[in-house]
């Protein structure tokens, strides 16, 4: 049977999460991300965000409701790129093809593939302690595009990274997502970040950890790079940061 293209990858219906100690960090929530959408989660801390997007990866289960996943090609994106300091930027990027039982050379061509588009080429046997921290994020990057995402689930990413850095960094995921065309959930405490990657903004809030909007953004990213309304997304961060503040919007 072929792929249901019209469908959302993945879909949340009344999913809920409560942890053995009893803590609720999650209430009934619902969200849909269709192919090719970015979808970003801001809230406070505590809001659950992480929770959702460990329930998406399967990496803990929902006490409630039900999670429709229509696609096993995940790849998770964490804040610290958790690269192995004994192996280059080659081999730490084929690492998920390895333990996936890919062989040598296949793997070797997509890790180099792989690298060549973030831009890392003169880097491929260079060590993590040789690179830069926007550089680490590319080679986790492309360690996660080997395997041909069509979900990329990302948490916070680059909330490590300088101000600089993370502006170019966002800017390199929105060109691999316009190469790769994957659907995304992409975690930020930043509304910025998250206006402009998202084509969806779900704002949360806590205790317990909740919907408070989704907001359609008034100028997502597009395939051909379109320019952007920056006013527009500067409304749509202000309207934002007013909500999670608790004043009229």
């Amino acid at each position: 049977m072929g792929k249901d293209i019209c469908s959302p990858l993945i879909e949340f219906h009344g999913v809920s999460k409560t942890f053995s100690n009893g803590f609720r960090a999650l209430t009934p929530f619902n969200l849909s991300i269709d192919r090719g959408e970015i979808v970003s989660l801001v809230g406070p801390s505590g809001c659950g965000k992480t929770t959702v997007i460990r329930l998406a990866a399967g990496l803990t289960a929902a006490t409630d409701g039900e999670i429709i996943r229509r696609t096993q090609e995940l790849a998770y994106v964490f804040q610290d790129p958790t690269l192995l300091a004994w192996r280059n930027v080659r081999n730490n990027v084929a690492l998920v093809a390895k333990l996936k039982g890919v062989g040598k050379a296949e793997r070797n061509a997509a890790a180099l593939a792989a690298i060549e588009t973030v831009g890392l080429s003169r880097f491929e046997r260079a060590l993590p302690r040789q690179l830069s921290g926007g550089m680490k994020m590319r080679v986790s990057l492309a360690r996660a595009i080997t395997s041909a995402p069509e979900l990329m689930i990302m948490d916070e990413p680059f909330a490590a990274l300088d101000e600089f850095t993370r502006d170019n960094m966002q800017n390199e995921l929105l060109r691999l997502w316009r190469v790769n065309h994957f659907g995304a959930m992409f975690i930020t405490h930043s509304i910025r970040e998250a206006v402009y990657l998202g084509h969806r903004i779900v704002v949360m809030a806590s205790h317990p950890g909740r919907v408070a909007r989704v907001i359609e953004s008034p100028n997502p990213p597009t395939l051909d790079d379109a320019p952007r309304d920056l006013k527009a997304l500067d409304a749509t961060v202000n309207t934002i940061s007013q909500l999670l503040a608790g004043e009229p919007a």
